[in-house]
């Protein structure tokens, strides 16, 4: 559920040689783009996979707006950040609810969720069905065609090449460092971290990797051999965290639930706390992996 989503926007064999920062960003986010149209219908159609992968595609174009922000963002961005947010917030529901759904189906679970999982299965048909509604309107289509025409032709790129740029190698090697520091600096004394700064933790980290596979697969700056030693440690504490908070909020839909207050069943999932302890485990273990990994 958690794959990279495969790409159907032919940039990939782009020479990186020949790239310059405004081309490697119009590469990294025609193929997000490209991605969201692929998985559109699919998604209508209640595949919960395609879900998942607009929802990959536009974390991704946002990372690749983030990482090369001095160049790109603009008045127009911002007006398209807002739109993006209101798609995702219905993706987001979407997703939330097949989380929730898949682990009240689990063995080890069904049990103890028998008396939630028909809320459950009726909150999923719910989002599902409001992002269909979303998907299928006109506001959509427009913001879709809106981030491919300011990707391709918008006024950071006039402005861009009125101004020289910094060279490729370079800028990425430095962001890559930056962001890598900047996330040592938010991940010390991650068990002791709330809850709300662990997911923004989770984000950071996140956009981190995506970054590293654009850079490596889209417009194959660098092997993926050479920044292995990033991704690698990323990757696991991305999947470690997420994983924790989709337990987390599973683990609290029967809190609110009668059988619960009245101490008729636990009010945890079984195994609920060895889980979590070994999530979070791994995420620390992962956080020190990529503490001790050397700068690009």
């Amino acid at each position: 559920m958690r794959g990279r989503p495969t790409s159907t926007s032919g940039l990939h064999n782009t020479s990186a040689v020949s790239l310059d920062c405004a081309t490697a960003f119009q590469t990294i986010a025609l193929d997000c783009i490209a991605s969201i149209k692929a998985q559109h219908s699919s998604a209508c159609a209640g595949d919960a996979e395609a879900v998942h992968q607009i929802r990959v595609a536009i974390t991704r174009l946002r990372a690749a707006v983030a990482f090369f922000a001095p160049i790109v963002v603009d008045a127009e961005w911002l007006r398209l950040k807002k739109e993006i947010a209101w798609l995702n917030g219905s993706l987001g529901a979407a997703r939330d609810s097949d989380v929730l759904v898949e682990y009240a189906r689990r063995k080890r679970y069904r049990g103890w969720a028998e008396h939630i999982i028909k809320q459950a299965d009726q909150c999923q048909t719910w989002d599902h069905r409001r992002l269909v509604r979303c998907l299928r309107t006109v506001r959509t289509r427009r913001l879709i065609s809106a981030i491919a025409e300011w990707t391709r032709q918008g006024e950071w790129l006039a402005r861009c090449k009125r101004n020289e740029t910094e060279a490729l190698q370079a800028y990425c090697a430095r962001e890559l460092n930056r962001w890598h520091e900047r996330l040592i600096r938010k991940g010390r004394h991650l068990k002791a971290l709330g809850e709300s700064r662990r997911h923004r933790l989770r984000i950071r980290v996140k956009r981190f990797r995506y970054m590293l596979e654009a850079l490596t697969e889209t417009v194959a700056l660098q092997s993926r051999g050479e920044l292995h030693h990033l991704h690698r440690p990323a990757k696991r504490m991305q999947r470690a965290l997420g994983d924790l908070r989709d337990l987390r909020r599973f683990a609290g839909l029967p809190s609110r639930s009668p059988q619960a207050e009245s101490g008729k069943r636990s009010k945890v999932p079984p195994g609920y706390r060895h889980r979590r302890k070994v999530l979070l485990g791994a995420a620390i273990a992962s956080y020190r992996e990529l503490k001790q990994a050397r700068a690009c």
